[in-house]
């Protein structure tokens, strides 16, 4: 029992760093390549668990291949367009200038309600409204609504402020995050200060944002 727990900690572990050694993509989000190597990744691990008779390293070896070959991949990719298309795809315009081509979803196999349910996914029930659709790698659809459909900005308005980035979470249950302190512009000196002002701990804060312009918001923790 005690074997069969170390090797699935360890290849526990090792799909962790496989994983973030690939990239941040979401499930959702994978380019079919990177997909192909999630399942199988995911498969080999298996095999060392079950059977105790394997080797644990007919296991990791795979698995740091893939992962390696699928980096590799990536890497080649942002050089080549040509080899980019052919592991990923390219993005399928399905509607231009309001009028949806029906040839092009037809060649990718596109259904009026998968069309219909990732509009109704943006907020959009009518047809009338988009004036510009594509179907990315990824399978999602991004959608560009006709002029008189769009919301109003600011801009529209004739309202221009300055542009900040948003709050950072620079205390998060009791503890200082330093990269969110120094992407905020702020500094322990000041974070010391706002606690002091509200007459609250740095153990009792259950988190605490900062904007760049200096302003704040924090929630106590529960006692309970």
């Amino acid at each position: 029992m005690t074997v069969v727990f170390i090797r699935a900690a360890v290849l526990y572990l090792l799909l962790i760093f496989s994983v973030r050694f690939m990239g941040k993509h979401q499930i959702g989000e994978l380019q079919p390549s990177e997909l192909a190597v999630t399942i199988l990744i995911s498969n080999i691990a298996t095999l060392p668990v079950e059977d105790m008779s394997m080797p644990l390293f007919t296991g990791v070896i795979p698995i740091l291949t893939l992962a390696s070959l699928d980096v590799i991949m990536s890497w080649l990719g942002v050089k080549s367009r040509r080899l980019r298309n052919i592991t990923c795809g390219k993005p399928v315009v399905i509607i231009s200038g309001g009028v949806i081509d029906q040839r092009k979803m037809r060649d990718i196999r596109f259904t009026v309600d998968d069309l219909m349910e990732a509009l109704h996914s943006q907020n959009i029930f009518d047809l009338n409204e988009v004036q510009f659709a594509v179907v990315e790698t990824t399978g999602t659809v991004s959608v560009y609504q006709k002029y008189e459909y769009r919301s109003v900005s600011n801009g529209d308005m004739g309202i221009h402020e300055k542009s900040i980035d948003p709050p950072e979470v620079v205390i998060d249950q009791g503890r200082i995050v330093n990269d969110a302190l120094k992407r905020s512009g702020s500094s322990e000196k000041q974070i010391k200060a706002i606690l002091e002002k509200e007459k609250i701990s740095l153990k009792d804060v259950f988190l605490l944002t900062v904007d760049s312009s200096g302003e704040y918001s924090i929630v106590r923790k529960d006692k309970r």
